[in-house]
């Protein structure tokens, strides 16, 4: 008896030994997530300044312009779910994905306010689209005993985009102040993320049709309700600090050009945390990774509101960072273990789509508040609404989704 769980033990070990995890089809969808954030974010800093420039528009029509971008992201998303569950996930991605590449062209022949407008607005769909079934296309192709991990990694490239695209641009734009020249290498880094998507060899997966009505489910995944609460706390805590972050620098603390940097080290704490976490989620333990990350992150709202000097502002952005890195793969893991295999798509949007409305409420908000308390009181919001989140998942959610956990 012993002989055989030896020899079961050095099986169980060999399976995972066999079970790569960087494959060649993950390597490919993690370098095609890296070019949507991108191509994404080496043009979105920007914006304000091409419109305030181009078309000499006032801050009000700066942010009505922008927000409908969002408004068709977050609408897209659990449509986006539904249709990577119901339908071949190859056709959707590569369909969301050269639509999202599509629009980048419609930013250099936009010769007027209202057609950017609409074509800026356009452009969230395929954004909202494309990132919700490449995520889904990431965890096909990993090995059931890598997912959890493989999801922490995936997470690297959209943090590593994020903190190498908007100082690309900065420069483009301080060097030679032509933003086509910035738009264009937007298209071509999403062309080349497309094409690389079109090389992925994805597992046959076979569609059975739902005979089921249309119901809220194949659009958000119910059963994920409370850890959909959690994220949308998370979402307006930074919603409120990535917004006012620039601002609040400049006029209270004399920081005039410190918001990149203050992203950059965000995107140091979150490349660190997810790398210290792989382990971690290795090994399954989600909830551990959540438990840590959203205590961390509190920590760092906290030292935001309360210390008002540059310790307080670049030391948050570092804690933050490391807190965000194990909540995002966990929460992640989260949805997707909560759902039965043909509602990966939809787990991967509510997520999502729950952060999105969480980025809104704190946007909103944040302004509000500050509006009547100044920027003391906004942060204080934040990490107020932080905490609330930090409860709710400690005395409700974390033991909900150990009870309905399906894996």
């Amino acid at each position: 008896m012993r002989h055989r769980g030896e020899k079961k033990a050095v099986s169980l070990h060999g399976i995972m030994e066999q079970a790569k995890l960087w494959n060649a089809n993950y390597v490919k969808v993690w370098c095609a997530n890296f070019m949507i954030f991108f191509s994404f974010m080496i043009v979105t800093p920007l914006l304000p300044l091409y419109l305030s420039e181009t078309y000499h528009a006032d801050k009000d029509t700066i942010g009505l312009v922008l927000s409908g971008y969002t408004l068709t992201a977050l609408l897209a998303r659990p449509i986006a779910g539904y249709l990577v569950d119901s339908f071949p996930r190859r056709v959707v991605l590569l369909t969301s994905y050269f639509l999202f590449f599509a629009f980048f062209a419609g930013y250099l022949i936009a010769g007027t306010m209202v057609l950017f407008t609409l074509i800026r607005t356009m452009h969230g769909a395929p954004m909202g689209a494309v990132t919700v079934a490449n995520s889904t296309c990431a965890i096909d192709v990993l090995h059931p005993s890598r997912r959890a991990e493989g999801i922490g990694y995936y997470g690297m490239s959209n943090n590593l985009a994020t903190s190498m695209a908007p100082t690309v641009g900065l420069f483009i734009y301080s060097t030679i102040g032509n933003y086509n020249i910035i738009f264009l290498i937007a298209l071509l880094a999403a062309g080349i993320g497309c094409a690389i998507n079109a090389t992925v060899h994805f597992p046959p997966k076979m569609i059975v049709p739902n005979k089921d009505p249309l119901s809220f489910d194949r659009f958000f995944l119910v059963k994920g309700w409370s850890e959909g609460v959690v994220m949308v706390c998370v979402g307006v805590s930074y919603g409120v600090l990535a917004t006012y972050l620039a601002i609040y620098g400049k006029e209270d603390l004399g920081i005039t050009a410190g918001t990149g940097i203050w992203f950059a080290v965000l995107s140091g704490g979150l490349i660190l945390s997810r790398l210290i976490g792989a382990r971690s989620l290795r090994k399954g333990k989600v909830v551990e990774n959540v438990n840590h990350g959203i205590l961390i992150s509190l920590f760092g709202y906290l030292l935001f509101a309360a210390v008002k000097n540059e310790v307080g502002y670049y030391g948050a952005a570092i804690i933050i960072g490391l807190g965000n890195g194990h909540i995002w793969p966990g929460m992640q893991t989260m949805f997707i273990n909560l759902a039965p295999n043909n509602k990966r798509g939809t787990a991967n949007s509510s997520q999502l789509t729950c952060w999105d409305i969480g980025m809104g409420i704190g946007v909103v908000m944040g302004g509000i508040v500050i509006e009547h308390t100044h920027y003391s009181g906004a942060f204080w919001f934040a990490f107020i609404i932080n905490l609330i989140g930090v409860l709710f998942y400690f005395l409700y959610a974390k033991q909900h989704f150990i009870q309905n956990r399906l894996r």
